[in-house]
């Protein structure tokens, strides 16, 4: 089994190093370990050497793998069907993938059925890629207005993206930065369900890019567990 403790020092320290380069501290930025494929074995292993926050892609995983698991803040970060928010909407602390009101308007009928608030992130897609998910930057404000209007058991905590791969991360920092310009744009409204705190942006390949562009959470998952085996995800 990879050594997954020492491989979490090593990104506990990278996340350190870059937050210090920006002028914030290593507490500035929450990283959350993504455990897609991995066994509950494994994941309890990374609880036991300090991870409080596990990211998930697929809602079969999360129902799979929940109970095996050391208590832990669980986040929905894949793309989400409106018909299996109902299977995890008491199992996960935020949902990162939100880029339709449909999609919100599920979340809020299922959370208000089990008498929560769920903590939601808006997806956006600063790229404008076809193969990712996630509203545009002009699309940012008419759902948020959408989702304040008309739901009242969703709280919209910030944004998340995924940014194009590139061979130079520094490549792909403009996506990041047009992410957070519109995280302290909006982030500067109050209102009872609009609370910024996370912008969850940067894995493992770019996130020391996605810190220095501003992000303060970020989802780190093969170089914490290594290379992933897709044939074990269901």
């Amino acid at each position: 089994m990879q050594d997954i403790a020492a491989k979490l020092k090593i990104i506990d320290e990278r996340i350190k190093e870059a937050a210090e380069a920006c002028g914030r501290k290593r507490d500035d930025v929450l990283l959350c370990a993504v455990s897609k494929t991995r066994t509950p074995e494994e994941i309890n292993i990374a609880i036991d050497a300090g991870v409080t926050d596990i990211g998930e892609n697929k809602v079969q995983e999360i129902m799979d793998k929940f109970d095996a698991v050391k208590p832990v803040r669980w986040h929905m970060i894949g793309h989400l069907q409106t018909n299996k928010v109902k299977y995890i909407i008491d199992k996960v602390a935020m949902i990162h993938s939100v880029d339709s009101f449909k999609l919100a308007a599920e979340i809020d009928k299922r959370a208000g059925s089990k008498g929560i608030v769920m903590d939601i992130l808006l997806q956006v897609n600063s790229a404008q890629e076809e193969s990712k998910f996630g509203i545009s930057l002009d699309e940012t404000e008419s759902l948020i207005k959408e989702i304040l209007e008309k739901c009242e058991n969703v709280r919209i905590r910030g944004l998340m993206c995924v940014a194009p791969k590139a061979d130079d991360p520094q490549d792909i920092k403009i996506y990041f930065s047009q992410v957070k310009e519109q995280y302290d744009r909006f982030g500067r409204i109050e209102h009872e369900r609009l609370d910024f705190k996370y912008l969850s942006m940067g894995m493992s390949h770019d996130f020391p890019v996605a810190i220095e562009a501003g992000s303060n959470l970020v989802r780190v998952g093969s170089a914490i567990f290594g290379e992933r085996d897709y044939s074990k995800q269901k």
